[in-house]
């Protein structure tokens, strides 16, 4: 049986993390976590995720209809947006939407966040595309988000943000995480001159090694077109999906410390 208390507290303190670490400011930003396929639990509209308490979090069915609110709370207004998520990945569980400075300072430029900089998102990212722009509590960001869900854990809202989601809150704040830290090595190294990109071969034995794990998720390395015909598989082509679903913080961790000792990183 879910413990629903103990999940809005959870849900509450990632809000403080997302409030602390600067990915959101004022009432920005939202959280959601699927209890079943009729019941998910998400962040209140108006409130400042870092200054929650359990008693804000609102219950909604898979339509975003309210099933359950206290007194002057209502669902997140991007409620849509999450239940996209939900709808179209069977195997995600938890969504974060947050506006982290480096990585939606990237999705305003209009430049996704591609190139192979690290072994740790090489294969915890593969990639992070943006979705097109879509007015705010609408439904034209769940439409833009849709296109990348079968391909990618994680994407960049064009203008507004960042969006993470995954098997777990945990690991979905994990996967936000993640996309800042790239976003703002990528930012810092183009301020000296410009990054060295790790090589279609570090890459490719890069996604080897994700593939070998078992690792879940959406991601290049997994089902690419280049790979069923034998070829080395892609990095960013934008048609890459996976059948399997996000990986663990500290499995993520191991594994990059091998794959940087084989590679003499």
């Amino acid at each position: 049986m879910v413990n629903e208390y103990e999940i809005k507290k959870e849900i509450c303190d990632i809000g403080k993390r997302i409030y602390n670490r600067g990915m959101v400011a004022s009432n920005d930003g939202n959280i959601s976590v699927k209890l079943n396929d009729h019941e998910f639990l998400c962040t209140p509209t108006g409130v400042s995720k870092g200054f929650m308490t359990p008693e804000f979090i609102c219950k909604v069915d898979e339509n975003g209809n309210v099933l359950q609110a206290n007194k002057g709370f209502k669902p997140s207004s991007e409620i849509k947006m999450h239940m996209r998520v939900y709808k179209e990945r069977p195997d995600v569980n938890s969504v974060v939407h947050a506006h982290p400075m480096y990585a939606t300072s990237f999705a305003i430029a209009g430049i996704p966040l591609t190139q192979p900089i690290m072994p740790e998102a090489v294969i915890a990212l593969g990639c992070v595309p943006i979705a097109e722009y879509g007015t705010p509590s609408t439904n034209e960001i769940p439409d833009a988000v849709s296109k990348y869900l079968q391909h990618f854990d994680a994407v960049l809202l064009a203008n507004h943000g960042a969006l993470a989601y995954s098997d777990s809150l945990l690991n979905a704040y994990h996967k936000m995480e993640s996309v800042e830290f790239y976003a703002q090595l990528l930012f810092l190294s183009k301020q000296l001159g410009g990054p060295k990109e790790l090589s279609k071969e570090q890459v490719e034995r890069l996604y080897e090694i994700r593939r070998k794990f078992g690792m879940k998720g959406k991601h290049p390395a997994d089902l690419c077109p280049n790979a069923k015909e034998g070829k080395p598989s892609c990095h960013s082509c934008g048609g890459c999906s996976s059948g399997k679903s996000a990986s663990d913080a500290d499995l993520v961790s191991e594994i990059t410390k091998k794959v940087m000792k084989e590679l003499g990183l």
